[in-house]
């Protein structure tokens, strides 16, 4: 009971964390403009993501344009792209993988200790999905704060930490409490069954009789 609490439990903040995490990937507020000093201009706001850029104004639909060339990007939002897609995909595979070791679900010739072995692989993608995107999502966090305090950078160029980080926190955090649940699940399991094969095994008291009964007759008919 409490074995498949834990998995459908996990099974619901791994999800989560999977949905998340396509959304951070497409979301366009990685960065958004920052209204500090001189830059008073407040009735425009511009975000950057991983894949375009978007300028939304008071009164007027937002306006979006995919990037030109990836070349054009920074560094760390190059890299963000490969990271984020990664991060998707393996936690994507990982949701999959924990339904099929689910204890509801029924596979042809699938054992016990079978399942324990694909619940204990979904547990390791999930956190290793939520380490995938943690990268990516501090990394360009790092870099918004190395530049809003540089004095360096012009102020207009100056950017905040957009929604879409803050959810990838989230979702990352989802991923990785859903693979410790599961690599949990699959710990107690082994030692359920170890505890049941260190178990004695009593024999009924009908059932020893006959085996004495057994053993007397057989003795007998030796001495005859």
């Amino acid at each position: 009971m409490v074995g498949g609490a834990l998995q459908i439990a996990g099974l619901l903040i791994g999800g989560i964390g999977v949905i998340g995490t396509f959304a951070v990937t497409g979301m366009p507020q990685w960065r958004v403009s920052a209204f500090i000093e001189n830059n008073i201009i407040v009735f425009e706001t511009i975000w950057e993501g991983l894949w375009m850029h978007c300028i939304r104004q008071v009164n007027i639909r937002m306006q979006c344009k995919v990037y030109d060339s990836v070349l054009a990007l920074s560094p760390d939002l190059q890299a963000s792209r490969g990271l984020m897609c990664a991060g998707s995909v393996l936690s994507f595979l990982a949701f999959m993988v924990a339904i099929i070791g689910m204890k509801c679900t029924r596979c042809a010739q699938s054992s016990w200790q079978a399942k324990g072995y694909i619940v204990l692989t979904a547990g390791l993608l999930f956190v290793l999905s939520g380490a995938v995107e943690l990268i990516p999502v501090c990394w360009v966090a790092n870099s918004i704060i190395s530049d809003f305090y540089n004095p360096v950078v012009n102020v207009a160029q100056k950017r905040e930490l957009g929604e879409a980080l803050y959810l990838g926190w989230g979702a990352a955090l989802c991923l990785i409490a859903a693979g410790a649940i599961f690599c949990c699940f699959c710990r107690h399991c082994e030692k359920t069954r170890s505890y049941e094969y260190s178990t004695p095994t009593h024999y009924p008291a009908h059932s020893q009789h006959l085996h004495r009964k057994t053993e007397n007759s057989y003795s007998k008919s030796q001495y005859v």
